[in-house]
């Protein structure tokens, strides 16, 4: 079982990283559409559509991504406080409620929104002959789906958790940098930073 639902966070990941790359274009893009504006005096009045895309597909196919890693926002001030039992006990009933519905009800206005949008091949409506939005629609029931997945796996995860009393590991990222952790790493502590600090008043002078 633990070896399914690592697979799963795997490709969760696998996704995240690759739509990640979609930051690179989308400051590429803006970056050559405010020189073309100001520099040129050629702005294009697609830019703003395809920008809103770009980032819209980045940020719904990253859904999945972020709950693999426990990254999304929560209440954290009485949560890690709880024991992993009462943790897992309180996220299974969330996860119950909102989470599924929610996110079942995404994927199937998702793929209607998608199918209507590619029956009539719409296209922004900002501009005369604007870019194409269906495949931009599409990627709302695909997001959708995989967000599901991932919150299926989740769900399994409290299940376990609420078995054996503690959390099973999950796939392993590059996570951001903890200070504390790094002076621990280093064996700098309080002391060993504030000596330096005294050495150098010392050496100067009171007066310097």
């Amino acid at each position: 079982m633990q070896k399914l639902l690592l697979t799963v966070d795997k490709m969760s990941t696998w996704v995240g990283h690759a739509f990640s790359w979609l930051i690179v274009a989308l400051t590429l893009f803006i970056s050559w559409e405010v020189f073309s504006r100001y520099a040129l005096d050629a702005p294009h009045a697609w830019a703003y559509d395809a920008m809103i895309m770009l980032y819209g597909s980045l940020f719904m196919m990253a859904g999945a991504y972020t709950l693999a890693k426990n990254g999304h926002v929560r209440g954290d001030v009485l949560y890690g406080f709880f024991s992993p039992r009462t943790q897992a006990t309180l996220d299974l009933v969330l996860y119950i409620v909102f989470f599924i519905p929610g996110v079942v009800a995404l994927v199937w206005a998702g793929y209607g929104y998608a199918a209507e949008s590619w029956a009539i091949r719409e296209h922004s409506s900002v501009m005369a002959e604007g870019p194409p939005i269906y495949p931009l629609k599409t990627i709302i029931p695909v997001a959708g789906a995989f967000l599901l997945l991932q919150g299926v796996v989740e769900i399994i995860r409290c299940a376990i958790c609420l078995k054996q009393g503690q959390w099973p590991s999950r796939e392993e990222d590059v996570e951001e940098v903890d200070v504390d952790k790094l002076k621990k790493l280093v064996h700098v502590n309080e002391e060993n930073v504030e000596k330096p600090d005294e050495l150098t008043t010392q050496r100067r002078g009171p007066d310097k």
